[in-house]
């Protein structure tokens, strides 16, 4: 009897689980997309998020305090010939510039914030390059027969990476340490810029102290950059602090982005094109600054004006620009009055100028 009860159970489960997923599929799905949310603009909401209060101030501080004890084996592994990756949730910019202050006080020190939407590298290198000249020429051996002012910024990247590993051995506890925040930055993350670091972490003259914030950062490397060039040791030191200087300089998700921000990323999107598209869509920006009041510049027109310019030979060509265009979302299509289908450019007029700028 127990056993019939049993199967009667799981029989009527199994009916029930399909009819729920036979119901659950039958329902109509929703139209709403992520463009219909009605966000704030993006300057109220970093007000906002400026005000909100933070919490567990003093855990915070009791767990910074603790890493002050590590302070001089990093010292140590440095001079050693180590460089110091700091990983761990929570923004490590305090923690890493109190070590630079407080236990690197005898070496010269210059920072690099990769979380910057664009780093020069060569920049970066010309001024280690100088900091150490700075610091080979304060010597007291080299005071008088120190070389004239040298113009780092005019020689080529090897010349710098020859001067940076220097094979002085009176020399070689004379070295330069590069704080790194956010070594896994936008303004850091392509291959060729984390070879140009790794040849840098390789130098005799240079120590590298960085942090990183993305899962996948260890993807940027390759074996031989992470035991050879870098010799990372790697440290887990979450601080649970807010990342409020790292996060001004990317667009909030919940906001609208500001006029600076979307003529920015369009221009990336556009610099991805061929030149005859860029100068496609020059004209379409040019018409609907002239023209703000119309639905946008009929497809007619925009191909008699490119066929003037010589931007296009045929109707085909101008519809492969503005499938990309569409795709990139960079142009929409609305009717006008009497029947047309218009483009126009869905961004504010100062946008537009701005943009027009640029690709001008």
């Amino acid at each position: 009897m127990e056993i019939d009860d049993l199967d009667d159970e799981e029989f009527a489960f199994s009916r029930n689980y399909f009819l729920a997923k036979e119901l659950g599929g039958s329902k109509k799905k929703s139209s709403g997309k992520l463009a219909d949310i009605d966000v704030v603009d993006e300057q109220e909401l970093r007000a906002a998020a400026a005000n909100i209060e933070p919490k567990h101030e003093s855990e915070i501080a009791a767990l910074m305090s603790s890493y002050e004890s590590s302070y001089s084996k990093w010292v140590f592994e440095l001079r050693c010939g180590f460089g110091l990756l700091m990983y761990g949730f929570g923004s490590k910019k305090s923690l890493i510039e109190d070590f630079a202050s407080r236990a690197l006080v005898d070496y010269s020190v210059i920072v690099v914030n990769g979380y910057l939407q664009s780093v020069n590298i060569k920049q970066v290198i010309v001024a280690i390059a100088e900091e150490l000249s700075d610091q080979l020429k304060s010597r007291p051996k080299n005071a008088s027969g120190s070389n004239a002012h040298q113009t780092f910024s005019s020689r080529s990247m090897d010349d710098l990476f020859v001067f940076l590993n220097g094979s002085n051995e009176e020399d070689k506890d004379c070295f330069v340490c590069v704080v790194i925040h956010n070594i896994d930055g936008p303004g850091l993350r392509d291959s060729e810029t984390q070879e140009y670091l790794a040849r840098v972490a390789a130098c005799s003259h240079v120590r590298i102290i960085a942090s990183v914030d993305h899962v996948n950062a260890p993807l940027l490397w390759d074996k031989k950059m992470v035991h050879t060039q870098f010799n990372w040791l790697w440290y887990h030191v979450p601080t649970f602090a807010p990342y409020k200087i790292e996060g001004m300089f990317f667009p909030l998700i919940l906001a609208h982005g500001g006029t600076a921000q979307s003529a920015k990323t369009a221009t990336i999107v556009l610099q991805s094109l061929t030149p005859n598209a860029q100068s496609v869509f020059k004209v379409l920006i040019e018409h609907q600054l002239s023209h703000p009041d119309e639905e946008g510049m009929p497809i007619d027109k925009l191909y008699a004006t490119c066929r003037e310019r010589f931007l296009v030979s045929s109707q085909i060509t101008l519809n492969s620009h503005l499938t990309e265009f569409k795709d990139h979302e960079l142009v929409k299509i609305r009717r006008h009055s009497d029947g047309q289908d218009c483009l126009y450019i869905p961004l504010p007029s100062e946008a537009l100028e701005k943009l027009l700028t640029e690709l001008s």
